[in-house]
């Protein structure tokens, strides 16, 4: 009679605990209801929800139970987990996104701030104090901004040949303007050309600019170009679409305890990261990529203080300019008779309205703009943030847990498991794809990488490059052109058999190609600067091309 006793009671325990995994016979109907509304807050026809609930055989992913859901309501409901999730990484994604395209416009005006300043300072101070100096030359000042303007928003120009060309542009210019009496033809201007290495015409101004010019443009345009770069990553990886197993695993996180009539029950924590962290896998393994970009980021930003530095050199360019026209009319009379020394007594210009008459000799003294401080508030602020998104791609499945899946509080006998309520006991899986092997929620193919992620890893990995040869100097698509210059002055350094005709003045409109063009570069200004849309690979030839005419500029050291 006891051991009967004891039997009935056992079979009342085991009754009680069933009741209360998929809700006790009073409740039934109360949970289906809360699936009706439920199912029909998401836009579903409530015809499809039973009245009470239904055995589960025909469930696919939920447990097999008593159940609220029929087989068209799971498949709706799993569809509909799945583009919450993607809704809700879209979500992320466009916060940091909109964090790191703030930064960049910020950035970006600031640096061409001080460039327009530069610009307008040569044309408020230049015509008064150098006359037809300048004025008769100002398009070739205007070009100069022009190119320095393109090159930072990510033309294919090399910096030092662009320098090199203006000057030697110049000082054609303003030695026939000197010399109006003068005929002056192209094989003279070459000899002129090839003296000016020893004459240094203009003193120590065109050395001076492109060793800080040099720097100061190739840091500004690597850290704009690595805002631009991490935002594109986080666009393009915010939009890989999720698995067909990574959409069972959310529908079972997310709404199979509303199927099986327990929907109070919020997922239990270490459950949820588990079947995050299987679903964005491929996502984690950007974070070692991450990481070495944005630490990248704000190594480079020491590169904007200082006499090379950004807030220094962009905004002082007429500075070096003013210096150089200055050095040319004190050194006139020597540089003219040293030129007729070298390449001989050039004809006189029959044309010529008589002797020669003396040129305007003003001299311009500016002095350099003390730094505002905005540049110093906008870099405490990046370098802040960039360190606060270090960890965006591993902290994912924990923040979407927290703030889209209502996970639950604490792990106990209350949070749903994804069978039941009660605790979850499976270790949490490490992050990225290789530690997904044994993830006991999500079933992750860890041979098979999502190769959208991995171009973006590639793309990180080469911004990075990008950003760590800036920080020495480099520019990294000319670095091999450019190992091998050496020397000071502001002139031509190579043999005379070597140095052939003069290179043809440069149009307006230089013929560049676009590499890596900064966010904001219109397509009207792309086509503008395009090399007859040359191909990426011809990137090598155009290096050796530009090694072959270099033999036949002056340098401008």
């Amino acid at each position: 009679m006891e051991l009967r006793a004891r039997g009935w009671w056992l079979l009342c325990a085991a009754a009680a605990l069933a009741a209360c995994a998929r809700g006790d016979p009073a409740s039934k109907s109360r949970s289906c209801s809360e699936v009706r509304q439920i199912y029909g807050a998401k836009g579903f026809s409530l015809s499809d929800v039973p009245q009470a609930e239904i055995s589960g055989e025909h469930l696919r992913i939920c447990p097999q139970g008593y159940t609220c859901c029929t087989s068209h309501m799971e498949e709706n409901l799993a569809n509909r987990s799945r583009a919450e999730l993607e809704t809700a990484l879209l979500d992320s994604g466009r916060a940091l996104q909109a964090t790191l395209t703030t930064q960049l416009q910020n950035f970006d005006d600031h640096f061409q701030h001080l460039l327009n300043e530069s610009e307008r300072a040569l044309q408020d101070t230049f015509p008064g104090a150098f006359g037809e100096l300048y004025t008769q030359s100002a398009r070739a000042f205007r070009d100069l901004y022009s190119e320095l303007r393109l090159y930072y928003r990510g033309a294919n120009l090399h910096l030092e040949e662009t320098l090199a060309e203006f000057w030697a542009r110049l000082l054609e210019r303003l030695f026939r303007q000197l010399h109006p009496q003068l005929l002056l033809p192209d094989d003279y201007l070459d000899c002129l050309g090839k003296q000016a290495e020893a004459l240094r015409p203009f003193g120590e101004a065109p050395r001076e600019l492109r060793l800080r010019a040099t720097r100061a443009f190739v840091a500004a345009r690597a850290f704009v170009q690595g805002l631009g770069v991490a935002s594109d990553v986080v666009r393009k990886v915010a939009q890989v679409p999720l698995g067909p197993e990574c959409s069972r695993a959310v529908m079972k996180l997310v709404y199979c305890a509303h199927c099986l009539g327990v929907p109070g029950a919020r997922p239990c924590p270490d459950y949820c990261r588990n079947v995050l962290k299987g679903c964005l896998a491929n996502q984690a393994d950007l974070d070692a990529e991450w990481r070495n970009l944005l630490d990248s980021m704000v190594l480079i930003t020491d590169k904007f203080w200082g006499p090379s530095g950004a807030e220094s050199v962009i905004g002082s360019v007429h500075l070096w300019l003013a210096e150089a026209i200055n050095a040319l009319q004190d050194n006139r009379d020597m540089l003219t008779a040293k030129v007729i020394q070298g390449c001989g007594n050039p004809k006189v210009n029959p044309q010529s309205s008589g002797p020669e008459q003396k040129q305007r000799r003003g001299k311009l003294v500016l002095q350099e703009r003390p730094p505002t401080g905005s540049l110093e508030k906008l870099v405490s602020e990046a370098k802040a943030q960039l360190r606060d998104a270090q960890d965006f791609w591993i902290s994912l499945p924990g923040m979407l847990c927290s703030e889209k899946m209502a996970m639950s509080t604490a792990s106990d006998d209350r949070c749903w498991n994804g069978m039941a309520k009660g605790r979850y006991l499976p270790e949490v899986m490490g992050d990225g794809l290789a530690n997904q092997i044994n993830n006991p929620e999500v079933e992750v193919d860890i041979t098979k990488p999502d190769m959208t992620v991995r171009q973006q890893i590639m793309q990180l990995k080469v911004m990075t490059n990008r950003l760590r040869s800036a920080y020495n100097g480099n520019d990294v698509d000319f670095q091999d052109a450019s190992d091998d210059s050496s020397g000071s002055g502001s002139g031509d350094s190579c043999p005379d058999d070597l140095c052939g005709r003069r290179v043809s003045k440069k149009s307006s409109s230089p013929r560049t190609t676009l590499t890596h063009a900064l966010p904001g570069l219109s397509e009207r200004e792309g086509q503008k600067t395009s090399a007859s849309g040359c191909p990426r690979p011809c990137v090598s030839l155009m290096l050796l091309l530009s090694l072959v005419l270099s033999a036949a500029r002056p340098t401008w050291r």
